[in-house]
């Protein structure tokens, strides 16, 4: 696979549980002020098997000596109230 379309997992991904309680992503919703976010993104030797139920303490784990490559970006977002 060489990309992921916007608004479409890839087929047969697991999407895990965000700070929403959603398995989607929800974008950002500072409660007030100019806040940070920080995106990575991981290239595995593996494919990981996980439930969406998965903590993000339990896939760093089980990423652990599979991480070839990875990326971040942060981003800073506010809105008006």
């Amino acid at each position: 696979m060489s990309e992921i379309w916007e608004d479409s997992p890839p087929q047969n991904a697991v999407q895990g549980t965000n700070d929403f309680g959603n398995e989607k992503y929800g974008g950002p919703c500072p409660p007030s002020g100019r806040h940070r976010y920080y995106f990575k993104a991981y290239a595995l030797d593996t494919t990981l098997y996980l439930p969406s139920s998965t903590t993000k303490a339990a896939l760093e784990k089980a990423m652990a000596g599979h991480i070839v490559a990875e990326g971040s970006l942060m981003g800073t977002y506010s809105h008006e109230k």
